[in-house]
């Protein structure tokens, strides 16, 4: 997955698709899984909440999609 493609996303969005991130913002230090904003934040925003290195983080990120591969959105619609 590209960098681009985790801009547009929020936090909450990113978990929900790929559960494995969660492990990555924990082990940041973050304490994202649940937290109230992280419908609203995107990486960017939360690694400069928290005073993370956001390039760190996001290839962190992208490395553990990476490795779990696509998952269904629920409730998305699939074009064939």
């Amino acid at each position: 997955m590209a960098h681009s493609e985790l801009d547009d996303k929020d936090v909450d969005a990113i978990m929900t698709r790929w559960p494995a991130t969660m492990r990555i913002l924990l082990a940041h230090g973050m304490h994202c899984v649940g937290c109230p904003i992280g419908g609203f934040h995107t990486l960017a925003d939360a690694a400069a909440a928290h005073g993370i290195d956001e390039g760190q983080l996001i290839s962190d990120v992208a490395a553990a999609i990476a490795k779990s591969g696509p998952k269904a959105i629920p409730g998305a619609r699939h074009r064939r």
